[in-house]
């Protein structure tokens, strides 16, 4: 048998180094082993040929069977795979009849359309929709890259610091050519050269109670990855009387934290949480405390996902929970968090007509 076996060997090795065909080489192999059967089957016991190939049919009649065996499983499962590229392709097809995109936007978004929990309407709701981004540092480096390459149809960033060379290393949207740059103006430019289909704002000012009552009502989602407590109450606060919903996020050191605060929808508002600013010992800036340079990629990505998942209305948003993730240990956890009753923000009302 080992014989045999080796001789197919051979004569596998000669073919493909012939380049012959691989359908040719496995014939090859076929007429081998055959031609053995047909020896077992036609000469007597104790014949030379039957004892040099094996002295019995039987391990050549289990080999065959597992072969078989492993051919069928590997055909149908070439078959299934088939199928699953027709079917994807389909949905596809049908996904994209309902809205209107060009063929070059088609094959960009193709892996949100098959997904079912968006789909070609969900799409559409991205190209219709739009964020204001607070800050284009860490967290807004990641939010800002993923919903620009989601396809989130306007995007308007605020800041108005300029870009150091100790940003980069955890503010991945710009580049070393951008050091001395304003923030916005190097994150459009790279966001419109990452996605040529979506409207980008850039506002090169501070925050403030006026320009923030001109810009949060404009937009659908605010993305809040500020860095100082003025500038989260303020976000809040118009958020709150604006009725959006404010997907916050916050670092420090080796932990990150997120939550949605959206009180229209029954939701506690950043100041249930936190009513009051910390002192300033005990929430240093990243530069007094530092901070883990992938650390922002992880918190803003999933401020994204949050922001993605709002204005498409697909899954479970992080309402009413406040999940905090802990990069050193590698531990996530949720606390469930509820508005306050005395929140002089939220909780005088349901129906807030004035700003406080």
């Amino acid at each position: 048998m080992i014989l045999v076996v080796s001789l197919a060997a051979c004569l596998w090795g000669i073919a493909s180094l012939l380049n012959m065909p691989h359908s040719i080489r496995v014939a090859i192999l076929f007429i081998i082993y055959f031609a053995v059967l047909g020896l077992h089957f036609v000469l007597p016991n104790g014949h030379m040929l039957r004892e040099n190939t094996g002295h019995s049919i039987k391990p050549w009649l289990l080999l065959g069977t597992v072969v078989s065996l492993v051919f069928l499983y590997i055909t149908g499962l070439r078959q299934l795979r088939h199928r699953a590229r027709i079917t994807v392709s389909e949905n596809v097809q049908k996904e994209t009849e309902k809205v209107s995109f060009s063929t070059a936007e088609l094959n960009r978004y193709s892996r949100h359309i098959i997904l079912r929990e968006i789909g070609g309407a969900g799409q559409k709701k991205l190209h219709e929709g739009s964020a204001l981004v607070i800050g284009a540092g860490g967290l807004g480096s990641s939010v800002l890259a993923y919903l620009a390459a989601a396809g989130l149809g306007r995007i308007g960033i605020i800041d108005d610091d300029d870009v150091e060379i100790s940003n980069l290393q955890r503010q991945i949207i710009h580049s070393e050519e951008d050091i001395g740059k304003p923030k916005v103006f190097s994150a459009a430019n790279t966001l419109r050269s990452l996605n040529s289909f979506i409207k980008v704002l850039p506002y090169n000012c501070r925050l403030d109670e006026r320009v923030a009552r001109q810009l949060i009502d404009e937009y659908d989602v605010i993305v809040d990855g500020s860095d100082n407590f003025e500038t989260r109450y303020l976000v809040n606060r118009l958020s709150v009387f604006n009725k959006k919903p404010l997907v916050s996020g916050a670092l420090t050191q080796w932990e990150g934290q997120l939550s949605i605060y959206d009180p229209a929808n029954g939701d506690p508002c950043y100041q249930c949480i936190f009513p009051h600013a910390p002192a300033n010992h005990l929430a240093p800036a990243c530069a007094e405390a530092g901070v883990l340079g992938a650390l922002p990629g992880v918190i803003g990505s999933m401020m994204a996902v949050e922001t993605i998942k709002i204005i498409v209305g697909a899954g479970k948003k992080l309402s009413g929970e406040l999940l905090i993730y802990d990069a050193l240990w590698g531990e996530t956890r949720k606390i469930k968090i509820e508005r306050r009753p005395d929140c002089p923000i939220c909780g005088i009302t349901d129906s807030i007509t004035t700003i406080p």
